[in-house]
C-alpha cells in the first residue's frame, strides 16, 4: 500500500505513509494509552467496567490497520457498513452514545499525539506530509463517528 516514487535512482516513501507505519507498528502502545483513558475518563464510564480484552481487540483492530481505512480506496459504504453495525452494537451493549463517540474522538487524539511524538516532524514537507495524513485520519473519524451515530440510533 505504499506508495513509492524514484528519485537519484533512491526509492523514497511518501512521509505520509511512513507516519502510517508508525501507527500501525505502535498498534499496541496506542491501543494500550487508549484504553488508559478511555477506562479513567469521566466522560466514558460504561468503560471502565467492560471487558478489557474486548476493549483492547477493537481498539487495536483500528490502529494495527489504519492504512485500510484511511486509504482513498476505502469507500464510504465500507465505513457505512461497518460503523452502522458497531453502533448497533454498543447501543445492545449498553454504552451510552456520548461515551461512543468521546472513546472514537479519544482514539484519534491518540493517532495524532504519536505523529507529533514520533514523526520525524522536522522540515516543512514532513509537517505538510503530516498534515495531510491528519486531515485523511479525520475525515475516517468523522465518518465512523457519525455512521456509529447513525447505527446506534437505527431501531430494531
Amino acid at each position: 500500500m505504499l506508495k513509492k516514487y524514484q528519485k537519484d535512482e533512491v526509492t523514497m516513501e511518501y512521509i505520509s505513509d511512513k507516519l502510517v507505519k508508525l501507527i500501525e507498528n505502535n498498534a499496541d502502545q496506542l491501543t494500550k494509552n487508549w484504553l488508559h483513558d478511555v477506562q479513567k475518563n469521566p466522560t466514558t464510564p460504561t468503560y471502565h467496567t467492560y471487558d478489557e480484552k474486548k476493549l483492547y481487540k477493537r481498539a487495536f483492530d483500528v490502529y494495527s490497520r489504519l492504512s485500510k481505512w484511511i486509504s482513498r480506496e476505502t469507500s464510504k459504504q465500507e465505513i457505512a457498513r461497518h460503523y452502522i453495525t458497531l453502533g448497533i452494537n454498543r447501543r445492545k451493549e449498553g454504552f451510552a452514545l456520548s461515551e461512543i463517540i468521546q472513546a472514537l474522538i479519544i482514539s484519534r487524539r491518540h493517532v495524532w499525539l504519536k505523529v507529533l511524538s514520533d514523526g520525524f516532524l522536522d522540515s516543512a514537507l514532513e509537517l505538510y506530509k503530516a498534515m495531510q495524513l491528519n486531515n485523511r485520519v479525520i475525515l475516517f473519524f468523522d465518518r465512523a463517528i457519525y455512521y456509529t451515530a447513525l447505527g446506534y440510533e437505527k431501531k430494531d
